[in-house]
C-alpha cells in the first residue's frame, strides 16, 4: 500500500475506531438518564402548574383540533407513536377509559411524533381508539410541552391550567383516580 492510500485509510479509520469507543464507553458506563425516544423513567412528574400552551394540531381525517375550544372539560394530551413498545402496551386501556368517560366532560387529544400517518393510522384502528388523534409532523407542540419521550401525558383541568405530567405507561386505575380527581375539582 502506498503512503498515500494508508494516509487516507488512516484518516478514515481513526474517526471510525473513535466513534466505537465513544459507543462502547457510553454502553459500559449507562447512568440510565433516558433512552433513545423512549422514557425509562416512570410515573408522575412535578411539574409548575401553569395555562397550559395552545396548539392547534390537523387531526387524522383533516379537521383541526385547538386545545383552546376544550375548556371547561379535564383534558389529557398524549404523546405517543405506533412503533412505540410502551404506547401499545397501554392504547387498549386507553381507548377503553375514554370510551367510559368521553360523556363525564373530559376529552383526550393523541398526539403522534416521530412517526408516519399511515402506521399512526393502523395503530389506531387496530387499538380501537375514538379520540381525537393527529401527526405533530414538525414537533412543535412536543417542544412546546417540553416532552423528552414517550409516552407522556399532560393533564390539563376545566380552566385550562396544566396540573399533571406523567412519564411512560398508565394503567387504567390510575388514570380514571386522576380524571375523577381533576373531575371533581
Amino acid at each position: 500500500m502506498s503512503n498515500k492510500r494508508l494516509l487516507v485509510f488512516a484518516g478514515f479509520m481513526l474517526p471510525v475506531i473513535a466513534l466505537l469507543a465513544l459507543l462502547g464507553w457510553g454502553l459500559i458506563f449507562k447512568t440510565g438518564r433516558g433512552g433513545i425516544a423512549i422514557n425509562v423513567k416512570l410515573g408522575e412528574v412535578p411539574i409548575k402548574q401553569q395555562p397550559a400552551r395552545e396548539f392547534s394540531l390537523e387531526l387524522f381525517g383533516g379537521s383541526t383540533l385547538k386545545l383552546s375550544d376544550l375548556k371547561g372539560k379535564v383534558v389529557m394530551v398524549d404523546f405517543w407513536a405506533s412503533w412505540c413498545p410502551p404506547c401499545r402496551q397501554e392504547a387498549p386501556g386507553l381507548a377503553r377509559v375514554y370510551r367510559e368517560y368521553k360523556e363525564k366532560q373530559v376529552e383526550f387529544v393523541g398526539v403522534d411524533i416521530w412517526d408516519k400517518e399511515e402506521d399512526a393510522l393502523r395503530y389506531i384502528r387496530q387499538f380501537g381508539i375514538t379520540y381525537p388523534n393527529g401527526l405533530d409532523s414538525k414537533g412543535f407542540i412536543a417542544i412546546d410541552y417540553g416532552v423528552t419521550g414517550i409516552p407522556e401525558k399532560y393533564f390539563i383541568n376545566k380552566e385550562g391550567v396544566l396540573v399533571k405530567k406523567f412519564i411512560g405507561p398508565m394503567d387504567e386505575i390510575r388514570l380514571k383516580q386522576l380524571l375523577d380527581e381533576l373531575l371533581a375539582e
